[in-house]
């Protein structure tokens, strides 16, 4: 992913060479182009995605666990057979 301080560096950098120019007014227009495109890119933050993993991980384990239990009960119903 993508990390935010470098869109920031990009935007800070975009200002200054507005700032010093006649396009002043141009900032808002451009912040708001690259906040349109980044959103269509559907970028998640990075909290959110540690978030998502953290879940994945819990699931995964559960998983786990009931692959275990389903073997175990599998073992028994044959031993009974």
């Amino acid at each position: 992913m993508i990390n935010s301080q470098i869109f920031n560096n990009l935007s800070n950098k975009i200002k200054e060479i507005v700032s010093s120019s006649p396009l002043a007014d141009m900032e808002k227009n451009i912040n708001a182009l690259i906040q349109g495109a980044f959103t269509k890119m559907e970028l998640v933050s990075r909290e959110e995605f540690d978030v998502q993993a953290e879940v994945l991980r819990n699931t995964r384990e559960k998983l786990s666990l009931l692959e275990e239990k389903l073997a175990e009960l599998e073992a028994q119903l044959k031993q009974k057979q």
